[in-house]
């Protein structure tokens, strides 16, 4: 009798690799659709070049444009652009288990680790209740924010005019993607305060992570908040305070920005202009027009960006925190690499070394190849390094250069928003095979450093 060949099962995808495919199938159906004529404004299309850039910048929630939205973009192609901000910030797991949980399905161990993965949380536990929170605090919060801004819009363009730029620009700023239906962003409201404040709201509270304000709201006690939520808040408020005070000092005596503003608008421009960097996009004065120093400013902020588990980019505030902690510990003599009581682990130390490394020398790679691509860039290479860090880190700010890219450059531009959003580690988990630890023990041996 011969014996019946068994099937081979059948490999499934790593959640990394998963997350990159669903990535580029969403990437594929957006850049499609906007370049159908009816996306246009003219009824013409833009192009596959144009409509790609635009969509992973969206999904990718960057803001970074080729194209003015709010005049090359038909109602339906702004439309598409906001579903594309709002799953990329939301997260299209989360959408998947929205579905399920109406469905009556359960959510199977894949979707969970998958879930962990694009949460970025530390556990696969409680996730599905974490999804659930997320969509209700980013319904009210948008909510909220839509109603604020149709109040103060509705005076000047009228209540059904108002309530979309309202939503559009709530979905924007909460999901950290910067797009805005205005050609100079919000400059035009530089002096605003219910305009900035609440648009600064959304991309902090979107910034932060929803599993911080869970975690706030749950425990409502500085002494029971996690570890991570401690480390996120007050790196968060240096880093804004920090911004803040820099762009005030530095832009005072630049009439190119400050000229004309009172002390009350200026306060309020370096306000704004001194926590979007960490990812939002948004700019209230003309980010061209501002001094080399307060641009390298910005640069450092966009590359730190928000907080792990948020809508915005960058290698994340957390391992800025840990890399300082390890690097101070070291100066100490070693020891525990702790805070607030909690010890941080070699592993975590590693993974944010790991960040760290592969962001700058990704971001200095792609530097030196848009300064050969774009020969007419030569003598702007501050710009290529604005420009190149603002699409890794996902923040959308723009000296004005993405505009004047060539075709070669915009796709160069293009991949470095997608490994941006993704995260380098990501990246190289989907596109390698995880080997399990070796057995095989190596002889110590000193080697020399600094």
């Amino acid at each position: 009798m011969k014996k019946k060949l068994q099937p081979r099962p059948k490999k499934s995808l790593s959640p990394p690799r998963l997350i990159l495919t669903v990535f580029f199938i969403l990437i594929s159906i957006g850049t499609l659709l906007l370049t159908m004529p009816f996306s246009s404004s003219n009824g013409v299309s833009i192009g596959f070049l144009d409509a790609l850039f635009t969509t992973v910048s969206a999904i990718c929630v960057n803001g970074l444009v080729v194209l003015d939205t709010g005049t090359s973009f038909s109602i339906i192609g702004q439309v598409i652009i906001l579903i594309l901000m709002q799953i990329g910030g939301l997260g299209f797991m989360t959408f998947s288990v929205m579905v399920a949980i109406i469905l009556g399905k359960k959510i199977s161990l894949k979707q969970r680790l998958i879930l962990q993965q694009t949460t970025q949380s530390s556990s696969a536990k409680g996730l599905v209740k974490l999804s659930l929170y997320m969509i209700a605090i980013s319904l009210t919060l948008e909510a909220i924010g839509t109603i604020i801004l149709t109040l103060r819009w509705s005076g000047e363009m009228g209540f059904g005019q108002a309530l979309y730029y309202g939503l559009f620009h709530t979905v924007s700023a909460f999901n950290n993607a910067g797009f805005s239906l205005w050609s100079d962003s919000l400059s035009s409201f530089v002096g605003d305060p219910i305009v900035n404040i609440t648009i600064v709201t959304l991309f902090v509270l979107g910034g932060i992570g929803y599993i911080v304000i869970v975690d706030i709201f749950r425990k409502r006690s500085w002494h029971k908040l996690s570890l991570h939520t401690k480390v996120v808040l007050i790196s968060s408020a240096v880093l804004s305070v920090g911004g803040m005070l820099f762009i005030f000092i530095l832009e005072s005596s630049n009439p190119a920005t400050f000229g004309g503003l009172s002390i009350g608008d200026r306060l309020l421009a370096s306000f704004f202009q001194g926590i979007t960097p960490r990812s939002a996009g948004y700019n209230t004065i003309d980010i061209g027009s501002m001094l080399a120093a307060s641009q390298f400013v910005l640069i450092i902020l966009m590359f730190i960006g928000a907080s792990s588990g948020g809508t915005g980019g960058g290698v994340k505030t957390n391992t800025i925190v840990v890399i300082l902690l390890a690097t101070w510990n070291t100066f100490r003599g070693g020891g525990q690499i702790h805070a607030f009581g909690r010890k941080i682990s070699q592993d975590i130390v590693l993974r944010a070394l790991a960040v760290l490394v592969s962001s700058l020398l990704f971001i200095v790679i792609i530097s030196l190849i848009l300064t050969i691509t774009e020969n007419k860039l030569e003598d702007q290479f501050f710009d290529v390094l604005f420009e190149t860090t603002s699409a890794f880190s996902t923040t959308g700010l723009s000296t004005g250069l993405t505009g004047n890219l060539t075709p070669l450059g915009k796709i160069i531009v293009t991949i470095t928003m997608f490994i941006g959003r993704l995260g380098p580690l990501t990246l190289a988990f989907a596109l390698s095979q995880r080997k399990t630890n070796s057995k095989i023990g190596y002889p110590e041996e000193n080697i020399m450093v600094g």
